[in-house]
């Protein structure tokens, strides 16, 4: 079995009640809403990686305010074909932060193709991935020990 870690970095802004997000194609061509943020490069720091990947997703420049926590699964899954089964763990740092520069702009030829401020009490209403609302619930609970009461989604 083939075994991968994906380590990553995510940005909460919050705004005037709105929470900035980024647009995904999405599997299958189903575009789905994302936190700005992104993989961590071999020995780049976590808290660069996210200033860099808001940038390049939003045309924003932020400034870390607090670790909001960390959110970490495991699935099992098979890529194309007969390749083997492949045990992925992805490992993502959720920080708040606040825009004190730059200017609004869609990402090209990224993971991403649009960037929008989006109404709190809409996001539900959203197609979104999952570590959305794990970061919502971070950002609303603030828990010490980073991570939510109980889990935002089904088994854990």
């Amino acid at each position: 079995m083939r075994r991968n870690l994906r380590v990553a970095a995510y940005a909460v802004c919050v705004r005037d009640r709105q929470l900035l997000l980024a647009r995904s194609p999405g599997p299958g061509g189903t575009p789905e809403w994302v936190l700005p943020g992104g993989g961590m490069e071999h020995g780049e720091d976590p808290y660069d990686t996210v200033r860099r990947e808001v940038t390049e997703e939003t045309g924003y420049r932020i400034e870390v305010t607090g670790l909001l926590g960390v959110d970490s699964r495991r699935r099992l899954f098979r890529r194309r074909g007969l390749t083997p089964m492949t045990d992925h763990h992805a490992l993502r740092l959720v920080y708040e932060a606040e825009v004190v520069g730059g200017e609004l702009r869609h990402e090209i030829g990224g993971s991403t193709d649009f960037a929008a401020w989006q109404d709190l009490d809409a996001v539900p209403g959203l197609t979104r991935v999952r570590l959305v609302d794990v970061a919502l619930r971070l950002w609303r609970e603030r828990p010490a020990d980073g991570r939510p009461a109980a889990p935002p989604y089904p088994g854990g």
